[in-house]
């Protein structure tokens, strides 16, 4: 089955085509832009199924990051899922962003238990507990880094929350990611169905309120 894969998570706008008979992932575009989500996803999904050479319509199901992440980014990839899947027929897949980066951590060469963290804006971040196996044992879960210290002390970690806060999170390794990458999403993805284990719905894991709100109070403005 061939699959396509993107998240919108974290700053990086991330698209890949998989072949899950071949485990084998065909294409991939990454570009880091926290403020163009919606700009760059869909030149990325054009730019992966041409370099894949794989027509939409050839595509079996689509793999989703679902977050947590801010909300303006995360809904991007959301929509877009929602509306290719309603148009080719196809389902589609939620994967917790957090999952798909510790992957692409053991693609990388992680080994052991370890933590993986993105930035959350408001001084704290997203972050999520995995064992040796890359299963992920704790979270996901919004924090202040110092509220967390010693649940994360000693372990390795990655992402980008964890660049952001040295004083919490031990060093990544060299050649550790940074933000998501959609291939580690569709592997994580291709594996889980292969084992028949459940994908998360494709619906946005928010954990906090967002950032943009409705005023509760309005002015009165009065006819003078």
């Amino acid at each position: 089955m061939l699959l396509l894969a993107f998240d919108t998570a974290t700053p990086a706008v991330t698209a890949a085509v998989h072949d899950t008979e071949r485990r084998l992932t065909l294409a991939q575009r990454d570009r880091t832009d926290a403020r163009r989500h919606g700009e760059l996803l869909l030149p990325a999904i054009d730019e992966v199924l041409r370099a894949a050479d794989v027509p939409k319509e050839q595509l079996g199901a689509i793999v989703v990051g679902t977050g947590p992440g801010p909300y303006t980014g995360l809904r991007v990839g959301l929509a877009t899922a929602a509306a290719l899947g309603h148009a080719l027929g196809i389902p589609v897949y939620g994967v917790c962003t957090l999952d798909g980066l510790a992957r692409a951590a053991r693609e990388a060469g992680q080994a052991g238990p370890f933590v993986a963290a993105t930035d959350a804006r408001r001084k704290e971040v997203y972050w999520a507990a995995y064992d040796a196996e890359g299963r992920r044992t704790g979270g996901p879960d919004v924090d202040r880094p110092a509220e967390i210290a010693e649940r994360v002390a000693g372990l390795p970690a990655v992402g980008a929350g964890a660049l952001l806060y040295p004083e919490v999170f031990a060093a990544p390794a060299e050649g550790m990611p940074e933000h998501q990458s959609a291939g580690a999403l569709a592997v994580f993805a291709a594996e889980e169905l292969a084992a028949g284990r459940e994908l998360l719905a494709p619906v946005p894991l928010y954990l906090r309120r967002p950032d943009a709100e409705v005023p509760k109070n309005y002015k009165t403005v009065l006819p003078a």
